[in-house]
């Protein structure tokens, strides 16, 4: 049995982290532009506001959390991933997460450390993932071309789109694409309640993982209903036991805010502020098109878009969706990856470019 050899792995991560570092040596986004600064500052101001404020503030506008500035819109595992970088960088030094005094903070010093934060992520969580996805499809399926398998693990590393936004633009993305390539490796090995486990903490990172929730969901409700061939008792018992997987880990990601439906809702406002409507940031999905010939943001409200864009993914999304539930093989799962983004990322209304094109490229990387 074939062995995903650790020496070119390392050799490998250690090339990319250089060119992680080199890439981050450069300026990012929002560098010297007030009064928003970019993607840089929103991680920072996020660290900020979770360090200072109350948890349970964190996704409401008050005095000393204006949302209008960067105000936090990923789920509660980001927010706490900010906490995290924001106890250390108090302890560095505390005008980085100062409130309020350190919005639009920028030196040397703390653009290091943002820098460093973001390749530490992907060293603990990213690389990982890869080295276990790529080491359970040599070792489980038996690749004939086990040099292929390396180049496909260089490649998903060193994929420039990963590497532009996180070490250039500046973004965590590693850390809910490595959590998801984590739950397809665990699919590889079996362990589906692992898997489970995995894809609900990335989804709980960052809610664009929802792409992934279609194939996921499919391959594992094909996976129950294909045991009821044999056995109902076992079938129901699987779909029981990854049911209850799901619902533990949300609560437990989302207990803080558990403590009222206003708390919830007000969270899941931020995750999906639907009045953005679909055309921020000017994402080229199939409504910007249509919007050359028909005027759609003049004719329609943003609610009877988002209905059309719930009705529209469907359409894209059925024919693959049922191909998965029908045969849920592990083949057809990471070709459903591809077929199913580029459906939901066409039609569907909260459209980010960087999740689907990383996304895309990592699961489709791998041996024939």
């Amino acid at each position: 049995m074939e062995k995903f050899a650790l020496w070119p792995a390392l050799a490998s991560v250690s090339f990319v982290t250089l060119l992680q570092i080199g890439v981050s040596l450069h300026s990012y986004s929002g560098f010297n532009s007030p009064p928003m600064f970019g993607d840089y500052e929103a991680q920072r101001h996020w660290m900020e506001v979770t360090f200072n404020l109350p948890l349970k503030t964190w996704y409401w506008n008050t005095e000393s959390n204006d949302l209008l500035y960067w105000g936090i819109d990923y789920p509660p595992l980001t927010a706490y991933h900010s906490y995290l970088c924001a106890v250390i960088s108090n302890l560095i030094n505390p005008e980085y997460v100062a409130l309020n005094t350190s919005r639009g903070y920028e030196s040397y010093d703390h653009k290091f450390l943002m820098r460093a934060s973001v390749i530490l992520s992907d060293l603990v969580v990213y690389v990982p993932a890869l080295f276990w996805f790529f080491s359970s499809k040599l070792v489980i399926q038996n690749c004939s071309d086990k040099s292929f398998c390396y180049v496909a693990f260089f490649v998903a590393l060193m994929y420039p789109g990963l590497i532009l936004i996180d070490n250039g633009h500046f973004q965590y993305n590693g850390v809910s694409l490595g959590l998801m390539i984590a739950a397809v490796a665990a699919i590889f090995r079996n362990k589906d309640v692992l898997s489970t486990v995995l894809f609900c903490l990335s989804l709980n990172y960052k809610q664009m993982e929802l792409y992934h929730a279609v194939p996921f969901f499919c391959y594992f409700l094909g996976k129950c209903l294909s045991l009821s061939r044999y056995s109902y008792v076992s079938s129901f018992k699987k779909l029981a036991v990854i049911s209850a997987a799901v619902i533990f880990t949300f609560v437990i990601v989302w207990l803080p805010f558990l403590t009222s439906i206003d708390s919830v809702l007000q969270v899941l406002h931020r995750l999906f502020p639907l009045d953005r409507g679909i055309f921020e940031d000017k994402v080229a999905n199939v409504w910007c098109s249509l919007h050359i010939i028909f005027k759609l943001r003049n004719a329609l409200s943003n609610l009877a878009l988002a209905k059309i864009c719930l009705v529209a993914t469907f359409v894209a999304i059925l024919p693959s969706s049922i191909d998965l539930i029908v045969k849920p093989t592990l083949d057809k799962l990471l070709s459903s990856v591809d077929k199913l983004l580029f459906g939901i990322f066409l039609v569907f209304f909260p459209s980010a470019r960087e999740e689907y094109s990383d996304s895309c490229n990592c699961c489709h990387a791998v041996p024939p």
